[in-house]
């Protein structure tokens, strides 16, 4: 049923519109998280969440992303009730819309919401998602400092073993955390189920191999900036915002499936 499912409901068709939403919305969420980081009581909290965005990002995309990112931030304008940070909101509406757009073409989908109902329901996830990922950055934050302040008291063997273990699960967590959200929230039927699913923890499992993977084939294998310039940075970006997507899908088909099968 699993293989069905992903067979006719044209997987990626659906991953396409979604990477190509997503990557419209990744800046606007970046302009409403930092109007809030303002209100973040930790101290150069602006330029540690900067490296830990950068940390999240192909290593080739790094440099392009981060451009924009600076420019956003010194040019801009507003606070909470500005006319760019409303703005910044519905873009990013616009951008989980079309994930739960994505999901609710699939074949084992029968029940849809109207419209204006889902993009009710877009708008709250997107702002839920922007504050928990400011809650990591200061989570992650905090605990590094906490690691590094606990090794010069404490003879542990090896720091960076410590600080690798911490951001691997720390990574895996968020990633649950976040696929989690988006498919209770995605589908009128998602609510009834509970929270964790098996298809969160797939969509977790994959999205840490496809990064690894990922960037070996930028880093030793791909001539990207080779054969276009400046702009092989963008396109690695969207490849792998679309990679991520079909990850994102194949977790929730395998949600949409087992469902299936309980009502059977």
């Amino acid at each position: 049923m699993y293989l069905f499912g992903l067979i006719k409901g044209d997987l990626t068709s659906r991953a396409g519109s979604i990477s190509f939403s997503f990557f419209m919305a990744i800046f606007p969420a970046l302009l409403f998280v930092l109007n809030l980081i303002p209100y973040i009581p930790i101290e150069n909290f602006t330029e540690t969440f900067s490296r830990f965005v950068e940390s999240a990002m192909p290593e080739s995309s790094q440099e392009f992303l981060m451009s924009i990112y600076s420019d956003i931030q010194s040019h801009q304008r507003g606070g909470l009730l500005s006319s760019s940070f409303l703005l910044s909101i519905f873009f990013m509406g616009n951008g989980i819309s079309a994930i739960f757009a994505g999901f609710q073409g699939s074949y084992h989908i029968k029940v849809t919401r109207s419209f204006i109902r889902q993009y009710i329901y877009s708008v709250v996830v997107g702002l839920v998602l922007s504050l928990l990922l400011v809650l990591a950055a200061a989570m992650y934050i905090l605990f590094l400092v906490y690691l590094r302040n606990a090794y010069s008291k404490i003879d542990l063997l090896d720091i960076s073993y410590w600080i690798f273990s911490f951001k691997l699960l720390f990574t895996i967590l968020v990633a649950l955390i976040f696929s989690s959200l988006l498919y209770y929230a995605g589908t009128p039927g998602g609510r009834s189920q509970r929270f964790f699913k098996p298809g969160s923890i797939m969509t977790s499992l994959l999205f840490l191999v496809t990064t690894y993977l990922f960037g070996i084939y930028i880093a030793k294998f791909s001539n990207y900036n080779e054969l276009y310039g400046s702009i092989g940075a963008l396109l690695v970006l969207m490849l792998y915002i679309y990679i991520n997507a079909i990850v994102l899908l194949l977790g929730f088909e395998l949600n949409a499936a087992l469902s299936q099968l309980k009502k059977k």
